[in-house]
């Protein structure tokens, strides 16, 4: 099977603050790893399917959908059964986006990452609010910077308003979507107590190797990663938001030895915790 992206069109960035590109693909795709950065992603699909992983949840995009993805949320995305798929990919900065009142981005779903399904009477003029936007960027005519803020801030108030529908919803379609969204859920609630592959196969009927080879597709993580991941994760608000001892934090999170979380701390956030807590005092 050949497995290649084909942009429709070239990525285009406005300095920093923006860029959008219309690409489709054709066979298996996945993240090599989940990540997370500092600006907003809207990620829509023309054709075809996604697997997102986010907020802790499985979710799957179809022909229509939006997801968005705010600063700082960890995620990935992968193919789902159907593996051709075409989308349009904006990222953008906070600044970038024109202001309204009340800002746009202080309206849901713009707090948390979200799957937003358009209805068929409304996904026509998404898709034509995206074109604009890469017709502007391709051309350049006289003021298309100011166009393409005018466009993009129209499309934001188009996904608050569609924004009611549940994500519980649209996270469940898939039995083991399902099935890991609670896995990936247990962990959250109980990522200070001692969790490992085994425990978690038992207590949702799963065999072992399957969760493991099942979560990673879903993911882009090792059970035991993310395990580590939502731990410091919860260390990193503690030594933000308190005065507890770097020893007594690790005990909190669920770290036995504080030379482990001290090591496992570093590798992900890049810095020592007692580092990473003068800098957000800083």
């Amino acid at each position: 099977m050949n497995n290649r992206a084909e942009p429709k069109e070239p990525k285009y960035h406005i300095e920093e603050s923006f860029s959008i590109q219309q690409l489709q693909h054709k066979g298996y795709s996945a993240m090599l790893r989940p990540h997370l950065h500092p600006f907003y992603e809207l990620y829509y699909l023309l054709d075809g399917e996604r697997v997102y992983f986010m907020n802790g949840k499985v979710y799957t995009a179809k022909k229509g959908d939006m997801v968005v993805v705010v600063p700082n949320e960890l995620h990935s995305t992968a193919s789902s059964d159907i593996e051709k798929f075409e989308r349009v990919l904006i990222e953008f900065t906070h600044d970038f986006v024109r202001q309204t009142d009340p800002p746009v981005l202080e309206l849901p779903p713009f707090q948390e990452s979200a799957l937003i399904r358009f209805s068929m009477k409304e996904q026509p003029v998404i898709e034509y609010l995206l074109q604009q936007m890469l017709n502007e960027c391709r051309d350049q005519p006289e003021l298309y910077v100011s166009c393409v803020r005018q466009l993009l801030t129209e499309l934001l108030i188009r996904i608050h308003r569609a924004g009611g529908t549940s994500n519980q919803a649209l996270s469940s379609e898939h039995p083991m979507h399902q099935k890991i969204s609670e896995i990936a859920t247990f962990i959250n609630m109980h990522f200070n107590e001692p969790i490992t592959l085994e425990m978690l196969a038992k207590q949702f009927y799963i065999s072992p190797s399957y969760l493991s080879r099942i979560f990673l597709k879903l993911t882009g993580f090792h059970c035991s990663e993310y395990i580590r991941y939502v731990r410091i994760r919860e260390a990193q608000k503690l030594l933000h938001t308190t005065r507890a001892k770097v020893q007594a934090i690790a005990e909190q999170v669920g770290f036995e030895h504080i030379s482990h979380f001290n090591k496992t701390f570093k590798a992900i956030t890049g810095l020592s915790p007692l580092r990473y807590r003068e800098r957000m005092k800083g």
